[in-house]
């Protein structure tokens, strides 16, 4: 059985993460201006180096030396949603993997369907985003407010199982509960801490996170369920010594930064 099925435990993550650090993949990010900061720092902290360039201009210099693309619509502009679909055309045809983030599908109808237009556009390898924006993408009938999610994640399930048919990929979604789902297998992560969702951008790191494992690991699902478990992991022990939101941020870099063999014992994950 993969790894990232019911075999899926602290050895496989630790194997992952530490197959993370000698690769030190390089994470194309075309992203929003309010996590730009904070993605490229938890990137360095995890072990892979970031980039951030939408100008349309470079795209095609920028791809070619990525070892994955993250698409996130968080900030939205017509030139930036352009230059979206040349990055995301020319990341396909180098056969690198596509991390595709609807932040805010469902909040408004000019959000909504510039996400499912991308989604449209060419097939991403992973789609991560809260129970709302899976469910907007799948189906519009997800609510949001602003971008945060006001639904369980069990409850977008199945319009993550059915994204996942149409569209040929892995479907994460983000929650008190982690759900990774691809056709015919759905794997589970319950780390975590309520703090993470008192800092911004938490999901954004956990889409460019899973960017940075499928670009080390030759199984997409196996890189969203590595990736959910390290975020969960990192948020559980910086809770454990930080005083508030500002101090967990730093916290979490440092906690990410030191990930060991007996941190990725805390894993609780599995499949359903």
């Amino acid at each position: 059985m993969n790894k990232a099925g019911a075999d899926f435990n602290a050895k496989a993550l630790w194997d992952n993460l530490a197959a993370l650090r000698a690769k030190a993949p390089l994470v194309h990010n075309i992203t929003n201006y309010v996590v730009m900061n904070s993605t490229a720092n938890g990137l360095l902290a995890l072990g892979a180096s970031p980039l951030m360039a939408h100008a349309p201009e470079e795209l095609e210099d920028m791809v070619a030396i990525a070892g994955a693309l993250v698409i996130n619509m968080g900030t939205l502009s017509a030139p930036w949603v352009e230059s979206m679909r040349l990055a995301q055309g020319l990341a396909l045809k180098r056969g690198i993997p596509v991390v595709f983030d609807p932040v805010g599908a469902g909040a408004s109808r000019y959000r909504t369907s510039t996400a499912r237009d991308l989604l449209h556009s060419g097939p991403p390898t992973v789609i991560r985003g809260n129970a709302s924006e899976i469910m907007a993408l799948a189906a519009g009938s997800g609510a949001t407010k602003g971008v945060d999610s006001t639904d369980a994640a069990e409850s977008a399930l199945d319009a993550a199982r059915a994204l996942a048919a149409q569209n040929h990929c892995v479907v994460v979604i983000s929650g008190a509960t982690d759900y990774i789902v691809q056709a015919g297998r759905v794997a589970y992560v319950q780390n975590g801490h309520p703090l993470m969702a008192k800092v911004t951008g938490m999901g954004c790191l956990s889409t460019t996170y899973v960017a940075a494992f499928a670009a080390t690991l030759a199984d997409p699902f196996e890189a969203g369920v590595s990736a959910m478990a390290v975020m969960g992991i990192t948020g559980e022990l910086a809770a454990q010594h930080c005083a508030g939101p500002g101090s967990f941020w730093s916290g979490f870099l440092d906690q990410v930064y030191g990930l060991d063999a007996a941190a990725c014992s805390r894993l609780k994950a599995g499949t359903q």
